[in-house]
Formats: structure tokens, sequence, C-alpha cells
């Protein structure tokens, strides 16, 4: 048995290497067009079947957003963002989930033994995908607080020149700033990776019973995963956008 901490490379589309995380967040894409497509081809005022489970699913998500941001003028605004970044990142943890990601693959020779190199990987297992959403959802930040305030407003926050302690404090704002890319991208990476290898060793160790119960804590861990950062990314635009005091 072997655990990876990189995506491993699956193949190529010209000079783009496809790794299997990549494959898996391909996938979860094309699952979620199709679900939102299935559930609003034929929309009706009585909400039936895929349709009502979204429109639940949404309404849990709005209501949710709005108790953070605390108005709902200001949650129509930004749900958009922040319910896409909440169903991508699900998608992807739970299809991680999935009997046969992880394990089934192909054997390759590496330094001198074989090694099982697996088709599928979670997105979010993958370190390159939660820094681009992390790096993604703090750009939306700047550029929401930008719209909200005006350049200037915003610029204030980081750049304050009313007397050195004022500065001080900008210049420290400005650098949490950069550190939330990095606990946003390792907090996902890191427990969703961990979370993978904890069933890999288990049903490595003891195969079929044993993964049951971590099995159904990974479904959980998944959705407080997906729940955090969406509410982090929440909580930062509820910042960006208050004036600076």
């Amino acid at each position: 048995m072997e655990i990876s901490l990189a995506a491993e490379k699956i193949a190529h589309i010209g000079a783009l290497p496809v790794t299997n995380s990549m494959l898996l967040s391909w996938i979860a894409s094309i699952m979620l067009t199709i679900f939102a497509y299935l559930s609003t081809k034929q929309m009706s005022s009585i909400p039936q079947g895929i349709q009502n489970f979204f429109e639940t699913v949404i309404e849990l998500l709005f209501n949710t957003a709005n108790s953070v941001l605390d108005d709902e003028e200001a949650t129509k605004k930004y749900f958009p963002f922040v319910a896409t970044l909440f169903i991508f990142i699900i998608a992807n943890n739970w299809l991680g989930l999935i009997p046969g990601v992880g394990t089934i693959g192909i054997h390759e020779i590496k330094e001198g033994h074989e090694v099982l190199v697996p088709i599928f990987r979670a997105g979010t297992a993958d370190l390159n995908t939660t820094l681009a959403l992390a790096i993604t959802t703090m750009i939306a930040v700047q550029v929401v607080g930008v719209a909200a305030l005006g350049t200037f407003k915003y610029a204030k926050k980081f750049f304050n020149f009313k007397g050195p302690i004022d500065f001080f404090v900008g210049i420290l704002e400005l650098m949490s700033e950069f550190s939330k890319i990095i606990s946003f991208s390792f907090r996902l990476f890191g427990n969703v990776f961990a979370g993978e290898v904890l069933l890999t060793v288990i049903a490595f160790l003891l195969p079929l019973i044993a993964p049951l119960p971590f099995f159904f804590l990974e479904i959980f861990v998944g959705f407080i995963q997906a729940l955090v950062f969406t509410m982090l990314a929440l909580v930062f635009i509820k910042g960006a956008i208050m004036e600076a005091h």
C-alpha cells in the first residue's frame, strides 16, 4: 500500500497533464450541471421530485447565509457565489468516498517496484484544488469589498496613515488577507486527505465491515468541511463590506 500526497498524473491532453483529482472534479462539475438542468427544465409553482429537493437545499443555504450576513439584500447579491462554493466542495468531498475511488487504478513501475495509481481521487484531496478555491474566494472578497465601499475606503482598511498604531494594524490586516489563503486551503485539504488515508488504511487492515463506521463519519466530516469553508467565506465577505472605523 502506497499513499501519495500529490495527485497522480493519469493522462495528457496535448501538453496538459490530467491528474486523478482533476478527473473527479470534472465529473463532479458535469454531474452538478446535469442535476441543475433536470431540476429547472420543467419548473412548476408546486415543486416536486428533484426540483423540490434542490429548492429545499437552496432555501436552507440561503437562510444560513442570511443568518451570517444579517442583510437579505446583501445575501441575495452574494449567495450565488457562496452556494456554488458549498455545493462544489461537498460534491467533491462525497464523491471521494464512493467505493473504488482511490482503490481502482493502473499498476505502474516506479523506482523499481509496482505501485497502484488510482484513476479517481477527490478534487478536495488535492492541495492544488483547495488552493485554487482559496485564492478565488479571497479575490472575490476583495472585489466585493471594493464594489461595496469604493477603492479608497476599502484601501483604508489596510493603509491607514492616521497614526503609527493605525498604520501597523492596517499592515497586520493586509497580512491576514494572505494568511487566510493558506488556512483556507490547508484546512480543507488536510481534513479531506486525512479522511481518505484513514479509510484506505482501515480497509487495507480490516476490509468490509471495519471501514463502515469511519465511512459514515467521513460523510459527516465532508459536510462540515464544506460548511466551514462557506461560512468563513461569508464572514470574510461581511467584514469586507463593512466600513473601517
